[in-house]
């Protein structure tokens, strides 16, 4: 049931962000977004996404979410997904890949190449976009703006760290010891544990505007 009503708010924000007034997309340019998104976004598990909702219900004590909850709580879900697909799509280019979830990197289809760089792009800042729209209103905005940009910091650099210690043709052992081993697995493999770990501790800080929900 948490599945199904989670797909379903992926085609909402998915219909926001096509029809975004703040940019006038031609006919091509939305169907190759449209086409994008579900090439990336979809075909994963899911389980960063909804760990959120089902964290949400365990930490506020409930076993059923209002509408108005469970559409906050997907967002937020959602953006976790976009994040890992804008990860990906250019990890893919970076490390030369040819399959994801059992087909061609996003950058190997026919016609996208390294436009794929692009996408990569629009991916990011479809978070933010989705942020706004949905959350701008909301005491811990900010909050949010700030943990994404933090979570997408520590990855990117644990990302330049897995580059330069196995950087193709140039491999030297002796540059990889535990200390880079462990932030490598937790910078750059593990974003979810930085976005639901800090989550969970901001929601319910005490020190923090969010003091017994998140939304």
């Amino acid at each position: 049931e948490n599945k199904a009503a989670f797909a379903r708010i992926y085609d909402a924000l998915k219909a926001e962000l096509l029809r975004d007034p703040a940019f006038e997309y031609t006919e091509s340019s939305r169907q190759w977004i449209d086409r994008m998104l579900d090439y990336n976004v979809l075909g994963g598990k899911c389980n960063r996404g909804l760990s959120v909702v089902d964290s949400y219900k365990l930490l506020k004590g409930v076993d059923v979410l209002t509408e108005e909850e469970m559409f906050l709580a997907s967002t937020l879900g959602w953006c976790i997904e976009w994040l890992q697909a804008f990860f990906l799509v250019l990890d893919d280019i970076m490390d030369d890949s040819h399959t994801r979830r059992g087909q061609p990197c996003w950058f190997r289809v026919s016609q996208v190449g390294l436009i794929a760089v692009n996408d990569g792009i629009l991916l990011r800042n479809h978070i933010s976009r989705m942020l706004r729209l949905h959350f701008k209103k909301k005491p811990y905005y900010a909050d949010l703006l700030d943990l994404f940009n933090e979570v997408e910091f520590k990855t990117a650099s644990g990302q330049m760290l897995d580059l330069i210690t196995t950087h193709e043709g140039e491999k030297d052992l002796t540059k990889y010891n535990i200390g880079v081993a462990t932030a490598e697995l937790f910078n750059s493999r593990q974003p979810t544990i930085h976005f639901i770990c800090r989550l969970h501790v901001r929601c319910y800080s005490p020190a923090r505007v969010w003091r017994t929900t998140v939304l």
